[in-house]
C-alpha cells in the first residue's frame, strides 16, 4: 500500500524533470532556496488536495440520496484502500469508466501547466537581477526627500497676508509637526490672536489633495473673532510624511484627527472646541465625532461640500476597487478626472490652487480612491446614527460632491441641534468663492449662537 505521505506514481514522473540542474537557479544564488520551497509546496501538497477539489460533487440529484439502512439490511464493510470506489450508474455503465478517466487527465493537465509555470518563473528569477532591497531603498529615499521638499515649502508658505505701512499683525502663527498614532510627522500650523479672550478653538481638516495652508485667509478671519485656529495636513499631503497624494488608510486620518484634538484639548483646558472639514476632510471630521469620547470633547461640527455620497464613474471601479487596492495600492489611476471639474468660480483662486506646489495634482492613487469610497459609503449607511451637533453648508452647483446628501445628513440624523444652508449656483470649494467672507461669517455666527445656547462665557479664557 502507497504511503499516505507519497505522491502519487504520476507526480514522482512529473517531478524528475524539475530535479535537472538547468531548470533551477544555481545552488549558490540567493534564490535557489526560495525556488526549491516553491516546488516542494506546489508539488507535494498539490496532488492531495487537487483530486478532492476535481471528484466534488457540483450538484446532487434526487436518485443519489443516501437513505438509512433498515434493521434487516446489512452494513457493507469498508473496501480496502487501494480498491476504486466505483461510480453510480446515470445511463449506462460506460459512465463508470470514462468518469475517472476524465478525472485522471484533468489531474495531469493541471499539473503539467503547473509544472510548465514553475519553471519559466525559476528562469525569470535567475536572469532577474538580485536588487530588490537596493530598489526599495532608493524608493524610499527618493520619497524622504520628496517629503523634505514638500515640509520645506510648507514652512517657507506666507500664513498672514503682507502688511501696510503702519499696520501692525493682529494674529499671531507658528507652525509644528505633530507625530500620529501610526508615529508619521504630520504638519500642523496655528494661528492665535494677540489679544484679546479666546472664545474657542477651531481645527481645521483640509479636503483630498490639498493642505492646511489654504485656510490662511479663513483662520485671520477667525482669530479676528477671538478664535484660535489649528490646521493639521493628512499623511501624503502638504507638509506631512508619505508619499505625496498617497493615504493608506482614511481610518489612521480618522484617528489622527481624534488624537490632535486631544493634544489641543490638553493645551486649552476649559477652551470649546470645534472641528470643520472640507470635501474627504468633512467625512473624516463625520467619522471621528461619530465615537462618543469624541463628541463629548467639542461644541460642534462644520462640514463644507462634505464628501458623503461619492459613486465610481462606472461600476466595475467599485467591484475591482478592493483588489487593485491591495495589489498596487500606489498606482495612479489615469483615467481620473484631475482638473476638468470646476470647484471655483473665481478664476484667480483656480489657478492659485493648481499652481500650488503643495497641491497634488496628478491621477488619484488606486488606494486613495478606494478609501474615499470606502469611507462615504459607511457615512452614507450611519446616517441615522449622527447625533453630534453639526452645521453644514454646500453649494446647490457643486458636481464634486453631492449636495443632495448634505441633505439627506439634515433629514436623518436625530441630532438635536443641527442646520443646513444651501448656497444657489455656488460650487464645490466654498471659502474660495468670490463670496468666501460672507460664508466664513455664517460659519463664525453658527459657533458663537452654538456657545451661547451651551452656556458656555463667550470670551472667558485669557490669551497669553
Amino acid at each position: 500500500m502507497t504511503s499516505s505521505c507519497t505522491p502519487p506514481p504520476v507526480y514522482i514522473r512529473l517531478l524528475r524533470p524539475l530535479q535537472r540542474p538547468y531548470f533551477l537557479p544555481p545552488p549558490n544564488s540567493s534564490s535557489y532556496s526560495s525556488s526549491i520551497s516553491s516546488l516542494r509546496l506546489v508539488f507535494f501538497a498539490f496532488p492531495f488536495v487537487s483530486p478532492l477539489f476535481l471528484s466534488a460533487q457540483l450538484f446532487q440529484s434526487s436518485s443519489s440520496l443516501s437513505v438509512p439502512p433498515s434493521s434487516n439490511q446489512k452494513t457493507p464493510s469498508m473496501a480496502p484502500a487501494a480498491a476504486a470506489v466505483e461510480v453510480e450508474e446515470l445511463t449506462s455503465g460506460a459512465s463508470g469508466r470514462i468518469i475517472p478517466i476524465f478525472k485522471r487527465t484533468l489531474i495531469i493537465l493541471y499539473s503539467s501547466f503547473l509544472c510548465f509555470f514553475l519553471i519559466i518563473i525559476a528562469r525569470s528569477r535567475r536572469l532577474s537581477p538580485p536588487v530588490p532591497k537596493l530598489r526599495r531603498r532608493r524608493w524610499e529615499e527618493e520619497q524622504e526627500q520628496d517629503t523634505l521638499r514638500r515640509r520645506a515649502l510648507a514652512e517657507a508658505l506666507q500664513m498672514l497676508p503682507p502688511l501696510e505701512d503702519g499696520e501692525t499683525a493682529d494674529c499671531r502663527c507658528s507652525t509644528s509637526l505633530f507625530f500620529g498614532v501610526r508615529r508619521n510627522a504630520l504638519f500642523c500650523r496655528s494661528w492665535f490672536p494677540v489679544s484679546g479672550n479666546l472664545k474657542g478653538v477651531i481645527i481645521i481638516i483640509h479636503g483630498l489633495n490639498e493642505h492646511g495652508g489654504r485656510y490662511a485667509h479663513f483662520a485671520r478671519q477667525l482669530t479676528a473673532s477671538n478664535f484660535g485656529v489649528y490646521a493639521m495636513d493628512w499623511i501624503g499631503h502638504g507638509g506631512s510624511d508619505g508619499l505625496h497624494g498617497f493615504v493608506p488608510s482614511l481610518d489612521h486620518v480618522v484617528a489622527d484627527t481624534g488624537s490632535f484634538l486631544e493634544k489641543v484639548q490638553d493645551e486649552h483646558q476649559d477652551v470649546p472646541c470645534f472641528l470643520f472639514g472640507h470635501s474627504t476632510g468633512g467625512a473624516i471630521v463625520l467619522k471621528a465625532a461619530s465615537f462618543p469620547h469624541i463628541e463629548q470633547m467639542i461644541e460642534g461640527i462644520i462640514l463644507t461640500s462634505p464628501a458623503l455620497r461619492v459613486k465610481p464613474a462606472h461600476p466595475v471601479v467599485g467591484v475591482v476597487a478592493p483588489i487593485f487596492s491591495l495589489v498596487v495600492p500606489r498606482l495612479q489611476f489615469k483615467g481620473a478626472n484631475k482638473r476638468g471639474i470646476p470647484v471655483s468660480r473665481d478664476p484667480a483662486q483656480l489657478v492659485a490652487k493648481y499652481s500650488d506646489p503643495l497641491v497634488y495634482t496628478g491621477p488619484i492613487r488606486v488606494r486613495t480612491g478606494h478609501e474615499v469610497l470606502r469611507i462615504t459609503s459607511y457615512l452614507t449607511r450611519n446616517f441615522k446614527s449622527v447625533t453630534v451637533p453639526f452645521f453644514v453648508l454646500h453649494g446647490t452647483a457643486d458636481r464634486v460632491t453631492d449636495p443632495l446628501a448634505s441633505q439627506d445628513l439634515y433629514n436623518q440624523a436625530p441630532s438635536k441641534v443641527k442646520d443646513i444652508k444651501l448656497y444657489d449656483g455656488y460650487l464645490h470649494d466654498l471659502l474660495f468663492e468670490p463670496e468666501r467672507e460672507e460664508i466664513a461669517q455664517d460659519i463664525i455666527n453658527w459657533m458663537e449662537k452654538r456657545l451661547a445656547a451651551s452656556g458656555d462665557f463667550i470670551g472667558a479664557a485669557e490669551i497669553w
